[in-house]
């Protein structure tokens, strides 16, 4: 069975360690959003009176916030999840430590697309 694996990164430092660190245990791609958490957006609600005319989203957040780096990977072999969640330990540290970020894994009951074929290039 396939397996979504997801990490929600806090430190934005680690994430392109990570990410190799991804690739050298096996995982057939990986997914990169920038994503911010609920409470980082509650400490930074204050009122802003600097907004331009039509706003971006980048423009109501400010662009000093704190962003979250999520990635995730679908994965259709026990043993790589097992080294992709060992990969992302040895980097991020601790889970269970404040602001190390949040690893979880989601059986997936079908995967379309997850293999590509790709022609042969002549050399």
């Amino acid at each position: 069975m396939a397996h979504l694996v997801v990490l929600v990164l806090d430190c934005l430092d680690c994430c392109s360690d990570v990410l190799q660190a991804w690739e050298n245990a096996g995982a057939p791609g990986v997914t990169i959003l920038e994503s911010t958490g609920l409470g980082r957006l509650r400490r930074g609600t204050e009122m802003r009176d600097d907004l331009p005319l039509v706003p971006s989203l980048l423009d109501l957040l400010g662009a000093d916030e704190k962003h979250h780096r999520t990635l995730f990977a679908v994965i259709d072999d026990d043993e790589i999840v097992e080294r992709v969640i060992q990969a992302a330990e040895r980097i991020v540290g601790d889970f269970s430590e404040p602001h190390s970020g949040l690893l979880f894994v989601i059986p997936v009951s079908r995967v379309i697309g997850l293999k590509k074929h790709y022609p042969k290039t002549k050399e």
